[in-house]
């Protein structure tokens, strides 16, 4: 079994993803026109006809419809409230922090971004022509699921509300399913496209890393 430490003994790349997105959903919450720059600019935003409106917390408002490819990355360092932002970073610490130990920060890094940058270009697919722009680092939290899924299969988490241990594999099972159910049902503003791009971008890359696609890596990784 693993065992997870405090903050300051956290791997350096989870700490700092806690860090950032902490700090820049604190710039979204502060009172004026700052909220609505921060999402203006880095949010992502549909490519398409608009424009769409962006409306201020003081009220005023802004015509925005522009894509710009910064916003593949930046989406995932902003959240729509307390509940989203809470609930991805408990996930990326739970689930995050051991595989950042196994694979070491470098690794880490580049398979979290390559998730966040995969759900980014799904859900683009998915609003193309227009739509709510998308936000939330969940596309490279359900990349790390997956991840977690594949590295730890059979050890058992408690995740609510279920009242039991589950392992890792069915865990990273269920949700899959339930973004693929949310993705071709009726729509309820969550982006379960960035979720699925997250998680599909997280296989093919780890599969990769593995030696099991038709392009091979230089040396590969068994776990």
């Amino acid at each position: 079994m693993y065992q997870q430490s405090g903050f300051q003994q956290l791997p350096t790349v989870i700490k700092n993803l806690l860090i950032i997105n902490g700090l820049v959903f604190l710039a979204q919450m502060t009172p004026g026109p700052l909220s609505g720059l921060v999402e203006q600019f880095f949010a992502l935003w549909p490519i398409g006809p608009g424009p769409d409106i962006l409306r201020f917390p003081d009220g005023s408002t802004s015509m925005v419809h522009e894509f710009w490819p910064w916003q593949l990355v930046t989406y995932g360092f902003l959240h729509g409230g307390f509940m989203h932002i809470f609930l991805n970073m408990f996930m990326l610490w739970m689930l995050g922090a051991p595989i950042e130990r196994l694979w070491g920060a470098k690794r880490f890094a580049i398979f979290y971004f390559v998730c966040v940058v995969g759900g980014g270009i799904l859900q683009l697919g998915a609003t193309y022509g227009g739509g709510a722009y998308t936000l939330g680092a969940s596309g490279g939290v359900m990349g790390v699921a997956i991840a977690f899924g594949m590295v730890f299969a059979e050890e058992k988490l408690i995740i609510l509300p279920i009242p039991f241990p589950i392992k890792g594999k069915w865990m990273a099972v269920g949700y899959f399913v339930i973004n693929v159910m949310g993705a071709f049902g009726p729509g309820n503003g969550v982006a379960y496209m960035a979720h699925l791009g997250g998680m599909v971008f997280g296989y093919l890359l780890i599969q990769y890393w593995r030696g099991k696609l038709p392009i091979k890596p230089e040396q590969r990784m068994y776990y």
